[in-house]
């Protein structure tokens, strides 16, 4: 960090105090109000099949978690009282 910022510590608890009041948040949302209105950004979302088939995997994996902490308690407990 350059000297003329101060100590490490001190920006970093910026940086967090920043982030967790919406600061970094305004700051973006402006910049990027200011860019749209002067044409700098394209808002054109390209997605491939390749992102398709991990949305779905990613969500079918879940479905998968959520089922066997559902149902393999169950199966446990069927099974110790067999």
């Amino acid at each position: 960090m350059p000297v003329e910022y101060g100590p490490w510590g001190r920006i970093y608890d910026l940086f967090r105090r920043w982030q967790r009041n919406g600061t970094w948040h305004q700051v973006l949302t402006r910049l990027q109000a200011l860019a749209d209105a002067k044409g700098a950004i394209v808002w054109d979302l390209s997605v491939d099949d390749l992102s398709k088939t991990r949305h779905d995997l990613s969500h079918a994996a879940l479905r998968v978690e959520q089922l066997q902490a559902r149902h393999l308690p169950l199966l446990d407990s069927a099974v110790r009282n067999t």
